[in-house]
């Protein structure tokens, strides 16, 4: 099976004229089309918010379309909270969802008059000591085991470091309300990249019922319950998107089921999706440039795990499509690129079709967590990032990086001597 781009080999074959392999690029179109269905699938929901999680695209350009379309930003580090506030979001539209927050975080968040998510009962006193508590705060909960859909397995919250105890969010929020807190939030994450129409209305199902017995034990008045992330995309072309109309009709059921008999019908549904709303409208652009056939066929490109970690990270997949040889004759190999690591492969084992030196290939879902987990591993320079935009014209959002950018914060150390 293959996956469409969503850029023409016409339209690529110019944007490489002007823009060298290797770059991300990005679908204005199919940007703006996501975030409107994601809208749409929740509109029965009145205050529904969209954060995006910065960390999953950190490009002020594809921050500011998302800011058209009525969308906040998630954000979790201090240069994420001051791109927001540089780009105009207001203290509403951003949430700072940290961990191990370093001081000076907490007290630019405050600052902001961001929306803070604890991650731990014990960051109570931590920020009452660094700053002032706010009249809005969220707390995020672990409900620890395993996260179960039907038979499967999807996650392991009891291993993960993020989040309290029920017991500690019930306490925290006693502590809260004490502290001058008048509006509560409730924030959980309990699976990654779930391709299943049934995971957001399961999460939503644990944290309504949380939320029910929460109100009762401690007398808060509960604002909001943010889903968080983890509705993925099918990086395999075999796999069946998710859709988010009917994601959307399930919270809604288990909301109607659960909230409104508890007199909690009035609590906002957000949500913080980063992989969901920009992965599959991503492009790496990627050049061949060498042949080799040991005990394997080896195909190197000009792009490496710099520009897309993921693979030799977890040893994900991602789709590619040759954009000069679409049908031709198939071959197994290893895509790889160019540093001292044998995990470098943005495939291994593929049938793809016989690839020749000078080819153009796409590596597909890459708009989220591809730029954004970039490294200088060898001194590699990341590269640039480009916007398809609705016009059909490409515009450079972000250029490559220089020598003189990677050597800029060395002392003794002159470049042009």
């Amino acid at each position: 099976m293959e996956k469409k781009p969503f850029v023409t080999k016409e339209q690529l074959e110019k944007i490489v004229e002007k823009y060298p392999t290797p770059f991300h690029l990005y679908d204005e179109k199919g940007i703006r089309q996501t975030a409107r269905d994601l809208y749409k699938a929740f509109s029965w929901n009145e205050g529904f918010k969209e954060y995006f999680a910065i960390k999953a695209t950190p490009n002020p350009s594809i921050l500011k379309i998302l800011q058209e379309e009525g969308c906040g930003v998630d954000t979790a580090s201090y240069v994420e909270l001051l791109m927001a506030d540089k780009l105009g979001f207001s203290g509403k539209e951003i949430m700072f969802s940290s961990n191990n927050t370093p001081a000076d975080e907490f007290v630019y968040a405050r600052e902001l008059g961001a929306t803070i998510n604890l991650d731990a009962y014990e960051d109570i006193a931590f920020l009452k000591s660094v700053t002032s508590i706010p009249k809005v705060i969220s707390c995020r909960y672990n409900p620890g085991g395993v996260f179960e859909l039907g038979t499967d397995i999807m996650d392991n919250p009891e291993e993960a470091k993020f989040g309290m105890t029920k017991e500690q969010l019930i306490q925290a929020f006693i502590e809260l309300k004490e502290l001058g807190v008048e509006e509560f939030g409730i924030h959980a994450l309990l699976a990654s990249n779930t391709v299943s129409n049934d995971y957001y209305p399961e999460l939503a199902r644990q944290l309504f019922e949380l939320a029910v017995e929460v109100v009762e034990k401690t007398g808060v008045h509960l604002g909001f319950i943010n889903l968080s992330g983890g509705v993925g995309v099918n990086y395999k072309p075999e796999q069946e998107p998710n859709d988010i109309a009917i994601i959307g009709e399930g919270v809604h059921r288990v909301f109607d089921a659960i909230l409104k008999p508890a007199g909690l019908g009035h609590v906002k549904i957000y949500t913080e999706l980063g992989r969901f709303m920009l992965a599959s409208h991503g492009l790496l652009v990627t050049r061949v440039t060498h042949k080799k056939k040991t005990y394997r066929t080896y195909v190197g490109v000009d792009a490496s795990a710099v520009n897309l970690l993921r693979p030799a990270m977890y040893g994900a997949y991602h789709h590619i499509t040759n954009m000069d040889r679409p049908e031709e004759l198939t071959e197994v190999v290893d895509v790889v690129g160019s540093l001292c690591e044998n995990n470098d492969k943005f495939a291994k084992q593929r049938e793809l079709p016989v690839t020749e030196i000078g080819d153009l290939l796409v590596i597909h879902d890459t708009g989220a967590h591809g730029f954004s987990m970039g490294y200088q591993y060898n001194a590699k320079l990341r590269s640039a990032e480009v916007l398809l935009q609705e016009d059909g014209q490409a515009r450079l959002i972000r250029r490559a990086e220089k020598p003189e950018d990677y050597l800029a914060t060395l002392y003794g150390f002159d470049i042009e001597k």
